[in-house]
């Protein structure tokens, strides 16, 4: 049976490590404080497989169906009989899946930092950052109350705020963590009215009860939030909507990723967890908890989703071509498959095959939490050999890091979905939905494939191919064991985890989603764009030519507006510099200073002026005090004969 005790502690001991780590890893605990944090992250991926085994293989199923088990409870606050915000734990087929993903995910990121962050002045709270922010992802995805999973997913902006700028020395660094905080916290702001739109129809904050109530097409709240309208739509549309757009800032899509690229500024170790389990990956957690409302209720506010993924994907896959720095093209790699998981939420029914984009937007979730984990991860041990982020000062690294190499291969084939790697199918299985549902968008989707597998080659050629490399003296070797086991296990992971009856234990109604993998046009046609990607990027970069130069200087403009990243932040900071604050800045603090200010100060002077002229009075005289008091009493008696006569 599913203990709640257990299951309380997976989060729980990360949030004691970052109190331990916090509070005394410095002073007590500083050679030590890396082994701590491992061991609490040891203990709850081992108790997130029990509780994945127990669920799914043991108690989890009812008449064949997995259940929702609140496996505990508790009232923070009550407002009302029916609206209350509770501390629970909430566990189904995806909330089960995220906490192995999570745990897994950042115990690798936790043994691989023992090497990789040796020697760093702030050992300890580098560790304390990280327990926090597995703290904080593990509660969200647990959350059992609406308004629960908007408290941790402040938390995990916070904590991604800490870890982005844990280099505070840096100015890039500072810079690049106030961007990630301030743009999600626009977002977040859409998040918070959603929640209030929505709850406030549905007249609860419990998900169950919210998504049983919106869901039911008998019940009076779902037909007052569909009903009610603002600018001729529904509030139902606009909760949603908005929900999304707080989900859409979190995992970076389009227009809100502008932070993405900059968040690179962190440890490489902090890059493998924010992309590969953690916070790019809540936005997808968050439409899926909510997709029942979606998809049965509001198959509008899903369109919106599915165009925005794809928009996102193709985006992000056309700028990852021509960046040059390797943290940055993994940065708008995670950005594109996230959008693949988006879209394939959006072209998902409920029922039957249609629920077949669900299943594969979760399965991909799965297996990129595999194979994005080893991309950093391996890009951390070249960063670490060369000192360099630039690829184009990379080359022929093959000979001196074979263990990288061999896993980054393995992790780039998995992402460019070539069988029999993990990311083939769930890839596969996400255009088989979007053919079936739309077919504009499986066709940008298919290109978007082969443009991944062309960048993902272009950098695998670029760092372990290409020119030769000589290496400094100083290098002996291409990291220490803690930085090689998570390599390999990953590594492992990437290349099977593609094998996942996955159809079988995550899908959008609990039962069986019956799929077949069928040798069939799409399949091929994804695996043949997929190969020619490969092809170009290995004519393009195995060998030192200029044919890429001459193809980027034949392309011109597109391709500076690709590298430019199609001048999104300079729209952004046009629109902030030279309209938000000269035509509402400027005209605000012009009011601040001269309306608000100026009556304040015209009260202030008046007082004194007043005080000044009164002051006079206070004479110290007696006589004159005794004259005052006088005139006072004889005012005093004839306003009393006055009222007297009347």
């Amino acid at each position: 049976m599913l203990d709640a005790t257990y299951i309380a502690l997976i989060p729980l001991l990360p949030l004691a490590s970052f109190v331990i780590l916090g509070l005394f890893g410095r002073k007590y605990f500083k050679n030590f404080s890396g082994i701590i944090g491992t061991t609490s992250l040891f203990v709850s991926a081992l108790l997130s497989l029990v509780t994945a085994y127990q669920y799914f293989f043991v108690s989890g199923k009812l008449d064949g169906v997995y259940q929702k088990i609140i496996a505990l409870k508790y009232t923070w606050l009550q407002f009302s009989p029916n609206v209350s915000i509770d501390m629970g734990i909430l566990l189904d087929p995806i909330s089960v899946m995220m906490l192995v993903v999570v745990t897994f995910v950042s115990l690798m990121v936790h043994i691989y930092s023992l090497g990789y962050m040796k020697g760093e002045e702030r050992f300890p709270t580098f560790y304390a950052f990280l327990a926090l922010f597995t703290f904080s992802m593990l509660g969200l995805v647990v959350s059992s109350n609406i308004f629960q999973i908007y408290i941790f997913w402040e938390l995990v902006g916070v904590s991604s705020y800490l870890l982005i700028g844990y280099y505070y020395d840096r100015p890039s660094a500072v810079a690049a963590s106030k961007k990630a905080f301030i743009v999600t916290r626009f977002a977040d702001l859409g998040f918070l009215i959603g929640i209030l739109i929505l709850s406030f129809y549905a007249g609860t904050l419990d998900f169950n009860t919210l998504i049983e109530r919106l869901t039911n097409f008998e019940s009076s709240q779902l037909k007052e939030i569909a009903t009610a309208s603002f600018l001729g739509i529904s509030a139902l549309t606009w909760g949603l909507v908005l929900v999304f757009i707080g989900g859409a800032g979190k995992s970076a899509m389009f227009p809100l990723h502008i932070w993405l690229p900059d968040a690179m500024e962190g440890p490489t170790p902090v890059s493998a967890l924010i992309h590969a389990a953690t916070m790019v990956v809540a936005g997808v957690y968050l439409v899926a908890r909510l997709f029942p409302v979606f998809a049965l209720s509001c198959p509008a506010a899903l369109e919106v989703v599915a165009y925005v993924g794809v928009l996102s994907a193709l985006l992000a896959a056309l700028i990852a071509c021509t960046q040059t720095d390797i943290k940055r093209v993994l940065a708008y790699s995670t950005m594109s498959q996230i959008g693949y998981m988006m879209f394939a939420l959006g072209v998902s029914g409920y029922y039957g095959e249609d629920g077949t984009g669900y299943m594969a937007s979760m399965f991909h979730l799965f297996t990129h939490a595999f194979f994005k984990a080893l991309l950093f991860l391996g890009a951390g041990a070249v960063i670490h050999f060369v000192h360099t982020n630039e690829m184009t000062e990379m080359g022929g690294l093959r000979k001196y890091l074979p263990i990288t190499h061999i896993t980054f291969l393995i992790a780039c084939l998995a992402i460019a979905g070539v069988p029999p790697f993990a990311g083939f199918f769930s890839k596969e299985e996400i255009l088989v939905a979007a053919q079936h549902h739309n077919q504009l968008i499986y066709w940008i989707a298919l290109i978007t494939a082969g443009l991944t597998a062309f960048y993902m080659f272009r950098l695998y050629f670029s760092i372990f191919w290409n020119k030769e490399h000589h290496p400094h003296g100083e290098h002996h070797g291409e990291g220490p064991a803690t930085m090689m086991i998570p390599l390999i296990i990953l590594g492992i992971g990437a290349a099977l985890a593609g094998f996942v009856p996955f159809n079988k234990l995550v899908t959008a109604t609990g039962s069986i989603l019956e799929t077949e993998f069928h040798l069939n046009a799409t399949t091929i046609m994804a695996v043949s764009v997929g190969l020619a990607g490969i092809l170009i990027a290995m004519r393009l970069y195995k060998t030192q030519n200029d044919l890429p130069e001459r193809i980027s200087s034949s392309l011109k403009g597109l391709y500076r507006a690709s590298y430019r990243k199609f001048y999104i932040d300079e729209i952004y900071l046009f629109v902030t510099k030279k309209i938000i604050f000269n035509l509402i800045g400027r005209p605000a603090a012009w009011i601040d200073r001269n309306i608000v200010d100026g009556f304040m100060n015209l009260l202030g002077s008046s007082s004194q002026t007043i005080s000044e002229e009164i002051s006079v009075m206070q004479s110290g005289r007696v006589q004159q005090y005794a004259a005052y008091f006088f005139a006072g009493a004889m005012g005093l008696a004839l306003l009393f004969i006055y009222i007297w006569t009347k």
